[in-house]
């Protein structure tokens, strides 16, 4: 088991990929904070499955945009397990609409979750790693941070800037032995990017895109979290690892 010991939070791990991330790093061994903001069953879903393989996780709901509750989401992981070593900071979601058309409103709720929130989650984790001297941070990205996309200026703002802050944050967190690291993903088969793999219309235009000519699966994603989040990687820090089918070469 390659994180046999190892304590982990992931934000957003009720569905999607951040639910993909817990099991792969419950197989290999972790305990497991899942994070959620509103789906309760569903991060209880996720705490059963684990259990059921023999592992430990428990849930607990924070909006990670608020420091008070990301602190929270943090501290609770330390009582309850008795340390921090894996933080994934995955928790996101879209707001779309063409640049002439959007509200404040949906600028700050998707800047605020994917940038405020990876800002709060990482203070705050990185304070307890500094004083152990180690820990793994995971940012996730996404091509449309990369090479920008249409009617999410917003979504893909934020997922650039996650690129900058991790770099930042790697030569800040370095002296600490603390690796921190971000992924960038293309379309996965989640419910955020059902639209995309339904419409025949869009359906055909990203399939154009990825080179590999399929839609990821979660499970085709987290083999790298597992591998960014083990001692296997233990000697990279601060860069971007594209898992995302060739479509970020296009």
């Amino acid at each position: 088991m390659r994180l046999k010991g190892k304590v982990a939070v992931i934000t957003g791990s009720s569905r999607g990929v951040g639910r993909a991330v817990a099991l792969a790093y419950a197989r290999e061994g972790a305990s497991i904070v899942v994070n959620y903001a509103s789906n309760k069953n569903a991060a209880g879903e996720v705490v059963a499955a684990i259990k059921e393989m023999g592992g430990r996780a428990i849930a607990f709901r924070a909006d990670v945009a608020k420091a008070a509750e990301a602190e929270a989401l943090v501290q609770t992981t330390i009582e309850q397990f008795g340390g921090l070593d894996i933080l994934v900071n995955n928790a996101g979601f879209s707001r779309p609409a063409m640049l002439l058309k959007m509200s404040e409103e949906q600028w700050d709720q998707v800047l605020d979750v994917h940038l405020k929130g990876t800002f709060f989650c990482t203070q705050f984790a990185a304070r307890h790693m500094a004083q152990q001297n180690r820990g793994k941070i995971i940012n996730v990205t996404s091509v449309a941070g990369i090479v920008g996309t249409v009617g999410q200026i917003n979504y893909s703002a934020a997922k650039g800037g996650l690129i900058s802050f991790t770099k930042s944050a790697a030569r800040e967190l370095a002296r600490f032995s603390i690796c921190i690291n971000v992924i960038s993903l293309g379309i996965v088969a989640t419910d955020m990017t059902e639209k995309i793999r339904t419409d025949e219309k869009l359906k055909e235009i990203y399939m154009n895109r990825i080179l590999l000519k399929r839609f990821a699966q979660p499970d085709d994603i987290s083999p790298a979290f597992v591998f960014l989040g083990s001692d296997e990687s233990s000697y990279i820090t601060g860069q971007l690892l594209c898992v995302d089918g060739g479509y970020g070469m296009i």
